[in-house]
This record gives C-alpha cells, sequence and structure tokens, in this order.
C-alpha cells in the first residue's frame, strides 16, 4: 500500500481523549496496510501558555535576544504530543516510535522562531517504516547549523508535515483540523458558507497568504513546489469511520484545473485581522528609496505585504505598506531610530487597528469587472478603502478593523458565494 503522512492540529491533540482517537485513526490506517507518519502540533494552547511563562520573565522583549531560548522553550509541546501519542499508539498495539526535529533530522536555516526548512534526512524514518512501526515526527521544529533548536512560526506544523511528504514521497498528506475543509469564508463569520469539495493550488496559496487560517502558507508553498497531494478534513469525524469514505472527505488541494473550476469566478473571501499599516511621509521621491526603507524592514527578518507610493509633489512622496501586527511596534521603531534620519522623511505614522479582505478565484483570470464589482459592493456599505493590491487571481483592499466582519458578509453576497 501507499506512504501516507497524517497531520493533527492542536485541538486534534487537545485532550487525552482526543489523542487516544487520533492514535485509533492511525492504527486503523496502519492495518489497513499503509506506512504511516505522522506529524502532531502541540496540545491545544500548549504554546500560548509557554510563551506566556516567558512573557512573565521579560515583558518588554523588544529585540530577538531571547528568541533561541524561546525556539528551547516552544519546542517541547510538539515533543510532548509526540510522545503521548506513541504511547496511545502503543497501547493500541500498534508499535510506534517519535523523534524529535532534531533526531530525524530536520536541517533549518537558523533564523529562530521564523527558521525554514533546508532539508530532511529520512532514512531513520524510512528504516522504521520498514520495520513495520508507526513513525511521529514532531511538528514545528527542526536544528540549525549549529545545532540548535530552531522553530518555523506558528502553524509551522503544517509545513513539516508537508516538507515530510515531499521528502519521503508520500502518496498523500491529510491535514486533519477542526474543521472539515476549506470553506468560502469563515462560517464564524458568514453562517452561508459553503464548504468546497476542491480548491486549485494557486487559490489556496492566495487564500493562505491572505488569512486564511485553514493552512500555513507555506505549507502550500511547499506542497506547490513538491507537487504533494493534500487533503484538508476534520480530525472530530468517528475514528471508525470507513477508510475509503474517510480519504475521500474534506477538500482536495488540486494541482489541475478542470471546466467547472471556470465557471467560479470568486472561489472564496478571506480576511486577515493581524495587519498594521505603517506610512513614511515626506520622503525623497528619487530612485532606491523603496529599497532603502524596506531593506532594513527585510534586514530585521519582518516580512511586509502590501505596498503603496504616492505621486510626488515637489519632489517628496509617502510610501506606505503593512506588516504582521505582531511586528508593528518593531517596525515603528526601526524607521524612527536608522530609517527616518537618514531619508530625512518628515513623520513615521502607524495604524495598527486595519485589516485586509480578499477576493480570490482562478476564474478572474478570464472574466473583467471583478474588481469593480468588489468596489462598487463596499461602497454601498459605506466602506473606504485605504490600500488596494492585486494579482491575477485575487484583489485585496485593506479597510478600517471594524468594518472587516460588514465587508466579508457584503463579498460573500455580491459574488454569490452562498449558492452551491
Amino acid at each position: 500500500m501507499a506512504l501516507i503522512v497524517h497531520k493533527y492540529g492542536g485541538t486534534s491533540m487537545g485532550s487525552t481523549e482526543r489523542i487516544r482517537n487520533v492514535a485509533k485513526r492511525v492504527a486503523k490506517w496502519a492495518r489497513a496496510g499503509h506506512q504511516m507518519v505522522v506529524v502532531p502540533s502541540a496540545m491545544s494552547g500548549e504554546t500560548n501558555r509557554l510563551l506566556g511563562l516567558a512573557k512573565e520573565l521579560a515583558p518588554a522583549k523588544t529585540n530577538s535576544a531571547y528568541d533561541r531560548e524561546l525556539d528551547m522553550l516552544a519546542a517541547t509541546g510538539e515533543q510532548a504530543s509526540s510522545a503521548l501519542l506513541a504511547i496511545a499508539l502503543q497501547a493500541e498495539g500498534m508499535p510506534s516510535v517519535s523523534y524529535a526535529g532534531w533526531q530525524v533530522p530536520i536541517k533549518t536555516d537558523n533564523a529562530f522562531t521564523k527558521a525554514r526548512i533546508e532539508s530532511i534526512d529520512d532514512a531513520r524514518v524510512r528504516a522504521d517504516l520498514m520495520a513495520g512501526r508507526v513513525v511521529i515526527v514532531t511538528g514545528f521544529q527542526g536544528i540549525d547549523p549549529q545545532g540548535n533548536i530552531t522553530t518555523l512560526g506558528r502553524g509551522g506544523s503544517d509545513t513539516s508535515a508537508v516538507a515530510v511528504a515531499a521528502a519521503m514521497k508520500a502518496a498523500e498528506c491529510l491535514i486533519y483540523t477542526d474543521v472539515d475543509g476549506v470553506y468560502t469564508t469563515d462560517p464564524r463569520v458568514v453562517p452561508q458558507a459553503r464548504r468546497l469539495k476542491t480548491v486549485s493550488f494557486e487559490e489556496m496559496l492566495e487564500m493562505a497568504s491572505l488569512g486564511s487560517k485553514v493552512l500555513q502558507i507555506r505549507s502550500v508553498e511547499f506542497a506547490g513546489k513538491y507537487k504533494v497531494p493534500m487533503r484538508v478534513l476534520s480530525s472530530f469525524t468517528p475514528w471508525d469511520i470507513d477508510i475509503h469514505e474517510e480519504a475521500a472527505s474534506g477538500t482536495l488541494i488540486t494541482f489541475e484545473e478542470d471546466e467547472k473550476m471556470e465557471q467560479a469566478v470568486v472561489s472564496g473571501i478571506a480576511f486577515n485581522r493581524d495587519e498594521a499599516k505603517i506610512s513614511v511621509l515626506g520622503v525623497p521621491d528619487k530612485p532606491g528609496i523603496a529599497y532603502q526603507i524596506l531593506g532594513a524592514v527585510a534586514d530585521a527578518n519582518i516580512e511586509v505585504d502590501v505596498i503603496i507610493q504616492n505621486l510626488s509633489k515637489e519632489g517628496k512622496t509617502d510610501f506606505s505598506f503593512t506588516v504582521h501586527r505582531n511586528d508593528f511596534a518593531r517596525t515603528m521603531d526601526l524607521l524612527k531610530d536608522k530609517v527616518m534620519p537618514v531619508l530625512g522623511a518628515t513623520e513615521v505614522s502607524g495604524d495598527a487597528k486595519i485589516c485586509k479582505v480578499s477576493i480570490v478565484g482562478i476564474g478572474m483570470r478570464s472574466h473583467v469587472g471583478i474588481a469593480s464589482k468588489m468596489f462598487k459592493s463596499l461602497s454601498e456599505e459605506g466602506i473606504n478603502i485605504q490600500m488596494i493590491s492585486t494579482s491575477e487571481i485575487k484583489t485585496s483592499v485593506v479597510i478600517d478593523e471594524k468594518y472587516m466582519e460588514l465587508a466579508v458578509r457584503a463579498l460573500h453576497k455580491a459574488f454569490d458565494l452562498d449558492q452551491a
């Protein structure tokens, strides 16, 4: 049979009873003849608890001085859940073994708290699979060239699972979560949201990058680069559900665009509350100005999203961009201390109460007027657009955070996403 990778999120591992159910599900797949590799997250809330303890000890953290130790700390959550799952499998009579990321090893760069996977040595895992064991590999973590434990950032267990699936050329990577697939938008915001049976890799990549919490963007990037078949499905279905029914449930992330997909002009509405806008005002309008601003931000390992530059007036211009809200204060300090004096900017201002709302769909390639329909829908609700960003299959707007849910509901209705 096939080599299959299962990934289980924190809610799926949230208690000993849930871990026992995961073990029964994994054992079912193994007894059906599949070679099984499992990548679990830390138990729900455990990473926040650990990092909260660190914050109590160093509440004024404004730089990366503690990042190495934070990775050492945070990585223990996945190690505990992996060991517990191995114990539960063994109690089910299923031979199993758990490994931390450094034991595999999963090799990363040395960017603590945001490390990137560079290679995976799968020899040890393959030996255990050949011996008939289920192998459990901690998600979210690896080891850098100096032997330090690193973590991949929030949601990094998804990336670990897909990377393991890619390295081992798995037949499929099943991502088990607390939802039963990918929806047109968050059902908590729009109760009429529909589950998608399939979604293209490109659409999923855009949704993940735009704030959809179902999959972490780097996991989707990995899947696209190495053509890893992925499926998002629920871990809260009965563990003894027929394996063929289970394997066909959820949402399939596909790499092939069929005729049915083209009928959906917009497939989903994504949104992200975790953004902040920063504006550098009155900078000289000359070549290299964007690099001088964003180069310093990039050197600090801060990711930038939407970018706009205003028209020049009397040789001066304003430059605005968005960052993750967690990086807002650090970016503001960096610009005020190091960039503003060099550029001679008149002011650095910021707004941490904004959000990004996006429409996504591969059908946008072959249809005109989609963006204008989006803008009309927002204007009819009295929602002002602060920034706009587009690609071939998405249009994003930055708006005031207080209008986010209203915007999502209006757009979901405008593009008939509640219609099957």
